[in-house]
């Protein structure tokens, strides 16, 4: 007999609220046995506007009943507003007392919204078994993470639970507790009479009490009427603002969205919260590459699998099976920046039937974490009754980009005659022109290499491909690199092999501020279009040169000797071959030089040393190709408040 099991009348099943998981655990369970009738947890006050919540799926709602009006005075009405995330709930003023309710979320992530809708969907009758009480406590017990019930049986996972329920006299709001186990006993063997067959669901931290309670037979077989009787207030069905839905369901609602597509697609959906957190990594990143294009740093799938062991790494230190959304948020920001970071938080807290066409015809609700601003009452203090897992709230800080009106006042108030750059990326940059200029270098003496037969020194190394060829005479062979001939002292890079003059609009040559740094020429974006702080801008590179020692020249953009070239690629490059003391000049590009860049350099007798760019990490690029501008020195005692790597 199976452990739910009451004789064969009764099918005892408990619901752990708020999982995905558990919800299709019982949906498969109770579409394996065959029963007259389904009773909910949930009193008869609530069961016509839950069923009419169920019928407008997949858009969410949710049923609020108000309690009666009570006197408790408000002590921080500060952190409503703040809960409540919007400006102008905080310009009204609060009543004296904070009214009080309870709602039910239509979500479809809820195990007992799952199992009312399979009911509706095969015709089977439903039975309201819950009191009528407000007193309702979300105390829920610390149990497993529910992810676990994938790799077992529903009746394994709920047994495994049992030790860590305790008795109700000893939790908190045990009267209330003993109140509804007394009210479901009773209704549930009020039921006997009318069905022969009944699956009855109950909250898992009351499922052995009330199990008890039906088994020494000691309710009333006649059903009572409760102590509120007809004077229970009327539970209302609403709309939820969709910022509010992370505080409302049991999952993201990304997640949740992907839960509700594979039901219309007819999918098995026990591995969408796995599988969608994969989704939702790539959907954060299609979204991230669309705002920044070019200068979107390269989110490999290399990556986000890291990311992802890094998640699972973290979410188990935590003893837990799937990660919380402060986990996935944390991890992306440590690995991937904050732009990407915020992308992700957008894209975890959508809802992907938000424009369904049953949304409308519904008062909306805006929710905070414990509150709700409902249409008509104000802010009210509410309790769900399908609480899931106890929830830590943490708080992110991401650096989010400016709003269009403060981009404006800042391009508006910028003073022309004053830039410079900010230090710390003019470090960065100048260490990665070495590396280029070391590697050209390195290629230059490559060149002059050469092998030898071994005589009384291994050289730099043996030469095994030389060797092998001589292996029959037993010869050994080793490689002889000379010291590179010649000086590298400028050094080009062109990111973008085909660049638009239209969209790289800004053209500067600027001087160094010490002796650190090289006299810098480039194209790049415009800067005034990317303001993100005042005083400070953000423009993205499209080619650069580099002349270290630093010296002053003529601006090349305004050199007529330079006139003679028709590309922005070949006006810095023909600029790096004019100035150039060396005979030797960098070259930095993804594809080697063409005939018309060799032209130009054999003009001024300069010869091209190719550095694939293929040689650096495309995060390495992607960063150092977006750079920042500062309305004057000033600037840079407080530009490190808005300067924020993608």
């Amino acid at each position: 007999m199976s452990v739910f099991s009451l004789g064969n009348w009764l099918t005892l099943i408990p619901v752990v609220h708020g999982s995905a998981a558990y919800a299709s655990a019982l949906r498969k369970e109770l579409l394996s046995r065959s029963f007259d009738a389904l009773a909910v947890p949930l009193p008869e006050s609530f069961s016509e506007e839950v069923i009419r919540g169920i019928e407008r799926l997949p858009a969410l709602s949710m049923v609020v009943r108000r309690n009666a009006l009570e006197q408790d005075a408000i002590e921080d009405t500060a952190r409503w507003d703040r809960d409540l995330g919007d400006r102008d709930l905080g310009d009204q003023d609060l009543p004296e007392s904070m009214p009080r309710g309870t709602y039910v979320p239509i979500d479809p992530c809820q195990a007992l919204i799952a199992a009312i809708r399979m009911a509706l969907g095969e015709r089977i009758a439903l039975e309201w078994i819950d009191s009528e009480g407000d007193s309702i406590e979300n105390h829920s017990p610390v149990i497993a993470d529910c992810y676990a019930i994938r790799h077992t049986t529903l009746e394994r996972f709920c047994s495994a639970m049992l030790p860590a329920i305790g008795p109700p006299s000893l939790g908190l709001a045990s009267s209330s507790v003993l109140e509804r186990i007394d009210t479901m006993a009773r209704r549930i063997l009020a039921m006997r009479a009318r069905y022969s067959r009944i699956v009855a669901l109950c909250p898992l931290e009351t499922w052995p009490w009330l199990r008890e309670a039906i088994g020494k037979g000691q309710s009333d077989a006649e059903d009572r009427e409760d102590s509120r009787g007809d004077d229970a207030p009327r539970a209302e069905l609403y709309g939820v603002d969709p910022r509010s839905y992370l505080f409302m369901l049991g999952e993201l609602p990304f997640i949740t969205g992907l839960i509700e597509q594979a039901r219309q697609d007819f999918e098995d959906d026990d591995r969408v919260v796995a599988e969608g957190l994969k989704e939702l990594f790539v959907t954060a990143r299609s979204s991230y590459r669309q705002e920044l294009g070019n200068r979107a740093r390269q989110i490999t799938p290399l990556l986000i699998s890291q990311c992802l062991k890094y998640v699972r790494n973290q979410t188990l230190l935590d003893r837990r099976m799937t990660p919380s959304f402060y986990t996935l948020a944390k991890s992306a920001q440590q690995m991937m920046g904050d732009t990407y970071t915020s992308h992700l938080v957008n894209s975890a807290t959508e809802y992907r039937f938000d424009s369904y066409e049953q949304t409308v015809g519904l008062e909306t609700i805006r929710m905070g974490i414990g509150v709700g601003h409902l249409p008509g009452t104000g802010p009210t203090a509410l309790v769900s009754r399908l609480p899931g897992p106890p929830m830590q709230w943490h708080a992110l800080e991401l650096k989010r980009p400016a709003g269009k009106k403060d981009q404006r006042r800042w391009e508006s108030r910028w003073n022309p005659y004053m830039q410079c750059s900010w230090p710390e990326e003019d470090t960065q940059i100048e260490s990665f022109r070495n590396r280029v200029a070391e590697r050209a270098r390195q290629i230059l003496g490559a060149d002059l290499a050469r092998t030898e037969k071994f005589t009384t020194s291994i050289m730099d190394g043996l030469d095994l491909r030389e060797t092998l060829r001589h292996w029959h005479d037993g010869s050994l062979y080793v490689k002889v690199n000379p010291p590179s001939v010649g000086q590298v002292n400028v050094t080009v890079m062109i990111f973008d092999p085909e660049p638009d003059p239209r969209e790289y609009s800004w053209r500067a040559t600027w001087f160094s501020e010490h002796p650190e740094e090289s006299t810098l020429a480039f194209f790049a974006t415009p800067f005034h279009k990317q303001m993100i702080g005042p005083g400070v801008a953000m423009a993205t590179y499209g080619g650069s040169m580099f002349i270290y020692p630093p010296r002053p020249i003529v601006d090349i953009w305004q050199d007529e000797r330079l006139d003679f070239t028709d590309t922005l690629e070949q006006r810095l490059v023909a600029a790096a071959c004019l100035h150039s003391e060396s005979r030797h000049v960098a070259l930095m590009s993804s594809t080697p030089p063409g005939q018309v860049l060799k032209k130009i350099a054999k003009r001024y007798s300069r010869k091209l040393v190719h550095v694939p760019l293929a040689h650096f990490s495309d995060s390495v690029i992607q960063q150092l190709r977006v750079f920042h501008v500062l309305n004057g020195r000033h600037v840079r005692t407080y530009a490190a408040n808005f300067i924020r790597k993608s």
